[in-house]
């Protein structure tokens, strides 16, 4: 009959803890480094994962042991908290819980270990204190070559150059201050638009937006300058019953006229949007065909079933705002900050572009590369950049040399 899981405790405990954080350690340990190698995994769907990110890696591993897990979880909090050096706190953790090893052999307890642990925490803190220097965050030498010590172990250190101007221009662009209080939201705010195809050389931040939509009808307009822009969060299509919904007619006549009056209902929705003479309306939801021939008349170009996420940016960078209900809208919620709206055909797909935007306040990066894998890498390596860049930008202050990863780490081990 099964027991269930073995219990331990005591020193066997101890040694079984050290020795799982250690193997986890020597799991990644090549990842590190200049010399870095990428390595190949094939996750549980079939596809390949390539990539020397500790944090990548570390998520594909499926462990039992507390102990693992925990090192796997300190690799996710450095991921999401600094964003760079996911490798170098796992083999740390994993060196200084070896180096408790014999200090337990001598039978010193744990609590007074872990005392001199914390009394290093708080002198290594100091010395990066005393070494560190404050940095001008408007410098661009200064910034790049920040942000070059993240990249420089990385896939994409032979473009290294291109990629830290990626990064420092995305979180340029969605950096905002209000109220005294700094905000760098790069998740939100800073879409990466992966494109197989073309070259490395080829990527670029876009002043504005990309989506991977095409307009509703072939004879809308595809390229307008200066547009006015009218984002939409509500159909236009005629209001469907909530719930089930039965109608009697007496007469042939009453069908018809049910129908006349469905359709009139979206004729006073686009005559409504006619009055502020747009040139292009983004919408979450749907078109009907009458809209659209509406529309099309009026030399207006649709586009429709955005996702909400990028319906913000597009607020954020043109200038507009999201209207809900067509009978409120108002001529300061119309869009005037874009300077072309452009779809180019990429490979099989079109892709809408909202750029020569003034000030906008969300970007996209465009990344090009061979393959989709590659991409996936570039994706991560530039996410890093990013990190290191938003880092500095609320705390303008460099460690020299390896007391980055320390500081990065630090922090972590003692929580």
């Amino acid at each position: 009959m099964n027991a269930g899981p073995e219990r331990q405790t005591g020193r066997k405990a101890q040694i079984s803890n050290i020795t799982a954080a250690k193997t986890v350690a020597d799991v990644i340990r090549t990842c590190l480094g200049p010399k870095a190698m990428l390595k190949m995994i094939l996750d549980p769907m079939g596809g390949i994962l390539l990539t020397n990110d500790g944090n990548a890696i570390l998520r594909e591993i499926d462990v039992a042991h507390p102990a693992a897990k925990n090192m796997i979880e300190l690799s996710r909090t450095q991921d999401e908290e600094c964003g760079d050096g996911t490798t170098s706190v796992i083999i740390l953790a994993g060196e200084i819980l070896a180096q408790s090893l014999s200090q337990l052999e001598r039978d010193i307890h744990p609590v007074v270990i872990i005392s001199a642990y914390t009394k290093a925490l708080k002198e290594a803190l100091e010395i990066v204190k005393r070494i560190s220097v404050p940095i001008d965050v408007n410098d661009d030498a200064q910034m790049l070559s920040l942000i070059k010590t993240s990249i420089g172990t990385k896939f994409v250190v032979r473009w290294s150059d291109l990629m830290c101007n990626l990064a420092l221009q995305a979180v340029r662009t969605v950096a905002s201050e209000e109220g005294g209080f700094k905000t760098v939201d790069i998740k939100r705010y800073a879409r990466v638009e992966k494109v197989p195809g073309g070259e490395i050389e080829d990527s670029k931040v876009l002043n504005g937006v990309m989506l991977n939509k095409d307009i509703t009808h072939p004879n809308m307009r595809r390229r307008i300058k200066d547009p006015r822009i009218i984002l939409l969060d509500c159909p236009l299509e005629y209001k469907k019953g909530e719930s089930q919904t039965n109608m009697e007619f007496s007469k042939e006549s009453d069908w018809a006229r049910a129908q006349e009056i469905e359709e009139e209902q979206v004729k006073a929705l686009c005559e409504r949007l006619l009055e502020l003479k747009p040139d292009l309306i983004i919408t979450e939801k749907g078109i009907s065909d009458l809209a659209q021939h509406v529309f099309e008349k009026n030399n207006i170009s649709c586009i429709r079933r955005v996702r909400k996420t990028d319906n913000n940016r597009i607020a954020l960078a043109v200038g507009a705002t999201i209207v809900n209900r067509i009978e409120d809208i108002r001529e300061s919620d119309v869009g005037t900050n874009c300077g072309l709206f452009n779809i180019e055909k990429i490979g099989d797909e079109y892709f809408t572009f909202l750029v020569e935007c003034k000030s906008p306040k969300a970007c996209t990066i465009l990344l090009r590369g061979p393959s989709k894998d590659i991409l996936n890498e570039i994706d991560r390596n530039l996410a890093d950049a990013m990190s290191v860049a938003r880092n500095v930008v609320f705390n303008p202050i460099l460690v020299p040399g390896a007391f980055r990863f320390t500081l990065a780490f630090l922090p972590s081990m003692h929580t």
